[in-house]
């Protein structure tokens, strides 16, 4: 199954963010450790397109899902990285239905959106399509978009930002939505909590998703007990530095 026929019968997928490391042989790695998937932090990484593209043909020979957290909302943006093989997009600080339809427009094919058609690309393997309809039909119900919720605003707009069609989860930044409610990392305050769970209501009354990004396995739980299914844990740098930094405490003891 892909990603979107395991979150729809239930499942709960594991990914990690790529946000330094640019060697291509990250995401065989990523698939050996067991992630579902891995996302390229195009937002604050300082990653360009052939960067991308490279850690991408690995990923499909390799056999996980790359997805991408895009800078912006634009259609050149937007239509690279789907061309690449990108099997989902993740919109930064979404607050408005015209961001999540923006969206939208540029990743999917007709008749759902306008994404430009170009077949003979890494999204195809470069291998011969039979039927173009059939293939872009396929790609629209595959291809996973996520609006990311980092503020007050997007979370009292949940319900209408969830309602774009094909637009699939809200996924919650942690440090951004924190910081702007001027509780900055205290994610276990009670106001933190209930934007949250606000968040995983409106995603289970429209029989969508819900996703954290949280940095520890201790902090993540909690979320993957209350159901939310699409989740990010820790990321390159973090997973390298915890385990250089425990490894280096017991032998410099």
């Amino acid at each position: 199954m892909n990603l979107k026929e395991r979150l729809k019968a239930g499942q709960s997928i594991l990914g990690t963010m790529v946000t330094v490391f640019d060697n291509p042989e990250i995401a065989k790695i990523l698939k050996v450790c067991g992630f579902d998937f891995f996302i390229v932090d195009c937002e604050h990484g300082n990653f360009d397109y052939s960067d991308v593209a490279k850690l991408f043909t690995v990923a499909r020979e390799a056999g996980i899902p790359p997805m991408v957290r895009i800078p912006e909302v634009k259609r050149e943006v937007v239509l690279k990285y789907m061309e690449m093989g990108s099997k989902g997009i993740l919109l930064p600080n979404t607050e408005t239905v015209e961001q999540a339809r923006a969206l939208v427009a540029y990743s999917k094919y007709y008749p759902m959106g306008n994404r430009g058609v170009s077949l003979l690309r890494s999204h195809t393997g470069f291998e011969k399509i039979d039927s173009a309809t059939e293939y872009m039909k396929k790609a629209n119900d595959e291809n996973v978009l996520m609006v990311q919720i980092e503020s007050p605003v997007a979370v009292e707009r949940i319900d209408d930002l969830l309602a774009v069609e094909g637009i699939d989860a809200a996924f919650v930044g942690p440090n951004d939505l924190s910081q702007s409610m001027g509780i900055m990392g205290q994610t276990e305050n009670p106001r933190f909590i209930e934007a949250i769970d606000r968040v995983i209501a409106s995603a289970k009354k429209r029989n969508k998703f819900s996703g954290i990004h949280m940095m520890s396995v201790d902090a993540l739980e909690p979320w993957i007990q209350k159901g939310m299914t699409l989740n990010f844990w820790a990321n390159d740098v973090i997973m390298m530095m915890n385990a250089a930094k425990a490894g280096l405490a017991e032998l410099k003891k």
